[in-house]
């Protein structure tokens, strides 16, 4: 048998007198249960919500009169349920905005509530009056949103924040379940949070958290909720006071922050005031190879170097308790290969206008090859000097606190000094009186941080008395405590550089005047002959034509653009035709006194005037002027470079057969690194000229008879012994001989093999599959790297242009290998295309002809 109490509805069958009184009473009265559900609500009642009786009896009061619900009203409710006594409240109706005066009385079977309405309160002067006044105006002053619920979670009162944002009226949410609402109803995860948190606060926690919410299909919010509880004086809760602050754009701002903090190429950590970790970038997580939680908080600690935790733990406490930058030098752990690393970790405090400290902002460095660089300084000073009078620079130490205590040969035959001269400070009555200010400023300040050294500065030339610009850089050297107890330093001569900047400088200048200047042509062309029929002076002064000329209607676009370029001109019109627009491209214009003026031209059509087409012309003659000063410039270069860079080969194989003759095998591994750097170098200056010749078309090619299949193996072989950490698999045959230039193809395909072993570190192998047609030859070089995003695959073979992305510049590299392997292709009448996936690969393949008498 149910037990479920009857909910009863008094209808005219109950009682017809007691009906009848209560009809004709002047106020509205609402008979409630024990539930607070309505049972009965008289002719009156009926008129000041606007419902019948059939509308609301059955409902609780909250949701079946929300015009009548305030926090007041509520109060009073639990007051009559608890204490079975009369009792009366006074408020200012939030639906109607007028003044409402309440009888409450049990009754047997729940309560009565008798309502007179009033336009102003009925004792203007009572202090309950001007409370209600206050409540209401400083609910809606809050600029959060707030709401009043019940300990379950139905909504009381609400200001006009939140309703606002969501186009809803107070009737609509009063009564009903404030995790119902549409702003929290629409992710059921934030709802069940909301939930959760309601449970915690009618308990008498006070509860805080973020969420995201929905008050309405176009509109997101991130809000900061706080609920907290009332008391009545037997200490239960009443009720709960929600407030929800808007952080939508501190989110934002918080978000792009994180963004850019994962992007930057350092480990980045926030810690709270007291030291708390609750932020580590994408970098750190990724080097630790742990979860995130793992190393919030203090548990950061772990991943350091057992030997170093204690002192890196002192010198962070030490910072926290005195709010002082924090700055040590520990060793912390790759969780992939289980090596330790040495880091450089920096922290500085974040304040706010009144010195309180916000959080704390850090990086961590790596400074694992200068500590391991450090350890053979260390361990080896006399090879150390002997390395230092082989370089080009000029290299010194000091003590720690910046006195001379060597220079090597290089330094006093520039300075033409003695060493004694130059030691202690006297190397500084060289520096360029202009720049002694800034230098030993700088030097003071390295010198008191710690902070590796950087600056430029001029040098003067003891013998010849001029002075060059030289790049000084220095580096500290720490023994095991972590103490300065060196300083090693070199001064790079970039005189040469600094005239090229200048030039650059002067150049750029040169360009912006012209930019700023009245230099943009413009046209305005009609009809199939695309006659010119009007345009500005900037077009008439750049190809010498006149007003005269455009009025006579004889300028058309066939006339003052030379015949090679037709071709040229249907794709762009075609173009237009199909897009309204066409991309920027490079032609030239015919003047009128016959020459050929280089511009960037572009050219739009509008959809009214669909024979109409607007042209834009840009002189492109100061751009053609710099691409060949820099061509030429990398050309010098280039050359330059070989002629240092054989001395330096040969004096570097001199070295290893005297100190080998000497006995000195501990110098091997250093003379080794040198010859490696150094073949490096030889190999980008050998591109550079590549490219220059490239792009004078002087690019020389042989002519043989080339065994494909046999190059492509030896080629797979060579790369196989000097890069055995991934396998190089060679499948199929091509069968063909070749008329073509044998080191050229080989060049191709050694960098394209080159680049899919530097392109994916994490993978094992790199795939060669070779195939034949009747008429071609087919070579597909496969890699499971780091992938191209689609975006910048049709980039690549541009000259000078890298992949962006985190992980590819890291890798090293200047853009030129794709470049020359495209134009060798093209050269040899081929084609190279290339197909990838971010994160999984790419696969360059190379087409060539197999019938092909002579090379272009």
């Amino acid at each position: 048998m149910s037990h479920t109490k009857q909910k009863k509805h008094i209808t005219p069958a109950s009682n017809e007198t007691l009906l009848t009184l209560l009809e004709t009473l002047p106020g509205a009265l609402f008979l409630l249960d024990d539930d607070a559900t309505i049972v009965y609500a008289n002719a009156h009642a009926q008129a000041m919500i606007g419902a019948t009786r059939d509308d609301v009896c059955g409902k609780p009061l909250w949701r079946g009169a929300p015009q009548l619900v305030s926090t007041s009203l509520y109060q009073a409710v639990q007051k009559a349920k608890q204490t079975r006594e009369s009792t009366e409240v006074e408020y200012i109706s939030p639906g109607t905005n007028s003044w409402l005066h309440a009888w409450l009385s049990p009754t047997n079977e729940g309560l009565s509530i008798f309502f007179q309405e009033y336009l102003e309160p009925r004792s203007p002067q009572n202090a309950f009056s001007r409370n209600e006044h206050m409540y209401r105006d400083l609910l809606e002053s809050f600029s959060d949103g707030v709401t009043i619920l019940t300990p379950e979670g139905l909504v009381l009162d609400i200001n006009q924040r939140p309703l606002a944002d969501a186009h809803l009226q107070r009737e609509e949410v009063i009564g009903k379940p404030f995790a119902d609402s549409p702003a929290w109803s629409h992710d059921p995860a934030v709802q069940q949070q909301l939930r959760a948190a309601i449970a915690r606060a009618s308990r008498g926690e006070t509860v805080r958290f973020e969420a995201r919410i929905h008050p309405r299909s176009d509109l997101s919010l991130d809000i900061l909720m706080t609920i907290t509880s009332h008391r009545d004086t037997s200490q239960q809760v009443e009720y709960l006071i929600c407030a929800g602050r808007d952080i939508t754009e501190r989110k934002r701002i918080e978000d792009e922050l994180r963004t850019l903090v994962d992007a930057i190429p350092h480990f980045v950590w926030i810690a709270r005031p007291d030291g708390h970790v609750i932020y580590n970038n994408q970098r750190l997580i990724d080097y630790l190879a742990i979860p995130r939680e793992q190393v919030e908080g203090d548990s950061w600690i772990a991943t350091v170097h057992p030997d170093d935790q204690q002192r890196v733990w002192d010198v962070w406490q030490t910072a926290i308790q005195r709010g002082v930058p924090y700055e040590v030098e520990h060793r912390m752990q790759d969780g992939i290969s289980g090596a330790y690393r040495w880091f450089l970790v920096r922290g500085m405090p974040q304040r706010n206008a009144e010195g309180t400290i916000l959080h704390w902002i850090g990086t961590c460095t790596d400074i694992d090859k200068q500590k391991q660089a450090e350890q053979r300084i260390k361990a080896s000073e006399e090879n150390l000097r002997v390395l230092a009078e082989t370089v080009p620079q000029l290299v010194w130490t000091t003590r720690p606190d910046g006195r001379l205590d060597y220079c090597n040969q290089r330094y006093c035959e520039y300075t033409h000094a003695t060493f004694e001269q130059l030691q202690g400070y006297g190397w500084r009555q060289f520096l360029h009186p202009e720049d002694v200010e800034r230098s030993l400023a700088l030097r003071h300040h390295t010198l008191a941080t710690g902070e590796p050294f950087e600056c430029e500065h001029r040098l003067r030339n003891g013998q010849a008395g001029e002075y060059r610009w030289f790049l000084a850089r220095a580096m500290p050297v720490r023994d095991e405590t972590g103490q300065i107890v060196k300083w090693f330093g070199t001064n790079t001569d970039i005189e040469e550089q600094k005239r090229t900047e200048e030039a650059l400088r002067q150049s750029q200048e040169r360009i912006r005047a012209l930019i700023d200047s009245n230099i943009i042509g413009i046209t305005s062309n009609e009809g199939e002959e695309e006659v010119l029929v009007d345009a500005n002076d900037a077009f008439l002064h750049m190809t010498g034509y006149t007003r005269e000329d455009l009025n006579s209607r004889t300028l058309s676009r066939m006339k003052i653009t030379p015949p090679e370029h037709a071709p040229l001109f249907q794709r762009v019109l075609q173009e237009v035709a199909t897009h309204g627009q066409h991309t920027p491209m490079e032609t030239e214009l015919v003047c009128k006194d016959g020459s050929r003026l280089p511009i960037l031209a572009g050219a739009v059509t509008f959809q009214d005037h669909p024979r109409q087409m607007i042209g834009f012309v840009l002189d492109n003659s100061a751009r053609k002027e710099l691409e060949q000063r820099k061509d030429d410039f990398i050309s010098m270069a280039s050359h330059e470079l070989r002629s240092p860079l054989t001395a330096l080969k040969m004096h570097t194989s001199l070295l290893r057969r005297q100190l080998a003759m000497q006995g000195f095998q501990t110098s091997a591994p250093a003379l080794s690194s040198m010859e490696t750097q150094i073949n490096k170098v030889t190999r980008l200056v050998e591109e550079l000229l590549d490219v220059s010749k490239i792009q004078a078309g002087r690019l020389e090619y042989r002519q043989e008879t080339v065994d494909l299949d046999a190059l492509l193996r030896e080629i797979a072989d060579t790369m196989q012994q000097t890069h055995p950490s991934h396998s190089i698999l060679v499948r199929g045959a091509v069968q063909a001989n070749l008329m073509a230039d044998r080191d050229r193809l080989g060049q191709v395909f050694t960098n394209l093999i080159s680049n899919a072993i530097k392109y994916s570190p994490g993978a094992e192998t790199v795939e060669m599959d070779l195939e034949a047609s009747p008429e071609t030859v087919t070579i597909r070089v496969r890699d499971h790297g780091l992938g191209i995003p689609r975006e910048q695959r049709d980039k690549i073979f541009e000259r000078f242009y890298r992949v962006t992305g985190p992980k590819q510049k890291a890798i090293p590299g200047l853009g030129m290998g794709l470049y020359i392997v495209a134009e060798i292709v093209k050269r040899h009448g081929g084609t190279i295309t290339v197909e990838s996936a971010v994160g999984k690969g790419s696969i360059f393949t190379v087409t060539l002809p197999k019938k092909r008498d002579t090379l272009d």
